[in-house]
């Protein structure tokens, strides 16, 4: 594959010569690329659309990435091994539409050289949103008197006896000082909220090296606990049976970032016993089965791994597309390219 290496000098293209091979689900086009979109993408050079589904065997795949230096990928699209990059000898640039590139890109990929970025950075606003809604949920006890009510309890049992919470004042603590964790941080914090971080990759200086502590700490003072550390080997299970059981009585539990990071065995039996409450966006298994265990607890708010997939948040993600395609093609440095070191500790 040494025909892909040296591709730094090689990223100046004339766009009237640029071919951009545009690779997304078919229910996904019209989200991403709105009709101005998809004309700011022409602009650059000559589109063809391919679905992924229809790039899964080599000899389509060959055909379609023949001649082509600029992918644009999203979900579904075949990893780009050894053996696929070798069939698209002229590829120069990939931008990921989505967020998470590890099941697209490993070693080969890393070994050609050739510049990735993606379209995350999109999404984060959405699932912070979504996180807050989930945290004033939880605070006020929201999911609980919808279930009640729908179930047929009496009005009074629907009430409840335990007073629900305001956001102001609450002790809020964060897992992951991401960008979607920043951004919730800073909703939280305009509402009144106490903000706790755990992050180790918060450098001193920053802003929110103050609000730092111990995950044992974050978990065993919070009111609520929300998750927004990337899933990598690091995070993998951070948050198990021994740092659930360390949480207070009535804790409530938001997680949008990834299941992984949590031991949800465990994290079920609290939620189940009645002792905190959840918010969740992942699970362990997604589709969620219909007769699921979470979907039996009235305490739990759950929704179908949508956080990041508002109309406005796709139309973010592709008008960043074609702009880091545009500074690709200009020479100008990327926005949001990502290396192995980025992918290893955002993932």
């Amino acid at each position: 594959m040494s025909h892909h290496l040296g591709v730094g000098q090689e990223q100046r293209l004339q766009g009237s010569h640029t071919r951009i091979l545009l690779s997304v689900p078919p229910g996904e086009k019209e989200a991403f690329f709105p009709p101005a979109t998809l004309q700011a993408l022409a602009a650059l050079g000559e589109v063809t659309e391919r679905e992924p589904a229809a790039l899964q065997t080599e000899d389509a795949f060959r055909q379609a990435l023949d001649g082509v230096h600029v992918l644009v990928t999203a979900w579904g699209f075949p990893r780009l091994d050894a053996a696929r990059l070798a069939l698209a000898p002229d590829l120069r640039f990939v931008m990921h539409a989505a967020s998470s590139l590890h099941w697209l890109v490993g070693d080969d990929f890393w070994a050609t050289g050739l510049p990735v970025s993606q379209a995350g950075a999109a999404m984060a606003p959405a699932v912070a949103e979504l996180s807050l809604g989930f945290t004033l949920s939880l605070l006020r006890r929201t999911h609980r008197h919808d279930h009640a009510l729908h179930s047929g309890q009496s009005w009074e049992t629907a009430a409840g006896s335990e007073r629900a919470r305001e956001i102001g004042g609450a002790r809020i603590g964060v897992v992951g000082a991401s960008r979607t964790g920043r951004r919730y941080i800073d909703m939280c914090r305009a509402l009144g909220a106490d903000i706790r971080v755990h992050d180790p990759y918060v450098p001193p200086g920053d802003p929110l090296a103050e609000s730092t502590t111990g995950l044992r700490d974050l978990l065993t003072s919070s009111d609520v606990v929300a998750v927004h550390a990337p899933a990598t080997p690091e995070t993998h299970g951070m948050i198990g049976a021994d740092e659930i059981a360390a949480m207070r009585d009535g804790t409530r539990f938001v997680n949008t970032s990834r299941p992984s990071l949590v031991d949800m065995d465990a994290l079920f039996e609290a939620v189940a016993s009645g002792r905190i409450d959840a918010a969740l966006d992942v699970f362990d298994t997604e589709p969620l089965p219909v007769d699921d265990r979470w979907r039996r607890l009235p305490n739990a708010l759950l929704t179908p791994h949508i956080a990041g997939a508002t109309a406005d948040s796709r139309r973010r993600a592709g008008r960043i597309v074609v702009e880091e395609i545009r500074r690709h093609l200009a020479g100008e440095p990327l926005e949001h390219a990502l290396t192995r070191e980025d992918l290893a500790r955002r993932g």
